[in-house]
């Protein structure tokens, strides 16, 4: 009866170490990937003006999205042209190899 009240115990215990790191994780941003978030960055991209810091954040926020921007015919263009390789360089995000 000890013995089976210990492992209780100590599965009890497990349980909760488990759910307080779990409750400690940072949580994962998730990020809609969206090409009109990267409006701010129109005159940089359509121009050789420097991209705004709303500009580079977007970007930043939305790095997860690039590769599927650049698989998709309709954006392709935009995103791999040299302005908008520019405005990601000065950002300070890598261009995707997808």
């Amino acid at each position: 009866m000890k013995m089976a009240r210990s492992v209780s115990l100590l599965w009890a215990a497990a349980v909760l170490v488990v759910a307080l790191l779990l409750a400690a994780a940072p949580a994962a941003d998730a990020v809609t990937c969206n090409p009109l978030e990267l409006s701010p960055c129109i005159g940089a991209i359509t121009s050789s003006q420097p991209p705004s810091r709303t500009c580079c954040d977007k970007v930043r926020e939305q790095r997860p999205c690039l590769c599927g921007y650049l698989k998709d015919p309709n954006l392709r263009q935009y995103v791999n042209s040299p302005n908008a390789r520019r405005v990601a360089t000065t950002c300070g995000v890598p261009i995707p190899t997808c």
